[in-house]
This record gives structure tokens, C-alpha cells and sequence, in this order.
């Protein structure tokens, strides 16, 4: 019968540090969660008549509607269009980075109810 010592599982690997390692790794992606979170980011649509602001959250912080590019009285649903398409870019933004930045963590490993 062959006993394994409690550091030699996993191929050798200590069971206290992997789990330290893991910990720390949960800290450093709550870290940059947090800050992402609050990081703006900024989009537009229609040759820039519209500017859509939000934070990683993601929450629209702030739209700029340029009045000399669009005419609010009679181009309304394309105005509405735009403020659609730039928001929904600004959202893309937002999750690409908080993706790359937590995978770049992770190692792209997808650790269910640890991350």
C-alpha cells in the first residue's frame, strides 16, 4: 500500500499554498474590480454628434448631445439611435477591459463561485 503525504498531493504541490494562492488571487481580482468599477469610459456615435460617459459599473454617467451635428426637433429617433449605439459601445468597452484584466489575473481559468 502506497501513503501519500498530505504535501505531496497534487503532484507535489501543498494544498495550504495553492489555497493561499488562490486567495490572493480573489483579492487582486476584487482589487481590480473595484477599480474598474469606477473607471470611465466614453463612446460616441454619429461622427461624434453624440458622447455617452459611463463608469464600469456599468452606469451612464453623462450624454452630450452636439447641437450643431444634430437637430433635436427633427432628427429624434435617429438622435435616440445614437444615444442607443453609443452607450451600448461604451458598455463593450467597459466589460472587454475588466475581461482582459481579469483573465490576465485568472490565467483565463474560469473558477466557478471563487471569482
Amino acid at each position: 500500500m502506497k501513503v501519500r503525504l498530505p504535501n505531496q498531493g497534487m503532484g507535489g504541490m501543498n494544498i495550504q499554498k495553492l489555497a493561499q494562492q488562490a486567495q490572493q488571487a480573489q483579492q487582486e481580482v476584487e482589487k481590480v474590480s473595484a477599480e474598474l468599477d469606477e473607471k470611465e469610459y466614453t463612446a460616441t456615435a454619429g461622427g461624434e454628434a453624440v458622447k455617452v460617459t459611463i463608469i464600469g459599473k456599468p452606469e451612464v454617467k453623462k450624454i452630450e448631445v452636439n447641437s450643431e451635428l444634430v437637430d433635436v426637433t427633427e432628427d429624434l429617433d435617429l438622435l435616440c439611435d445614437m444615444i442607443v449605439a453609443a452607450t451600448n459601445e461604451a458598455i463593450k468597452k467597459a466589460a472587454n477591459e475588466k475581461d482582459t484584466a481579469l483573465n490576465s489575473i485568472t490565467g483565463g481559468m474560469n473558477l466557478p463561485g471563487l471569482f
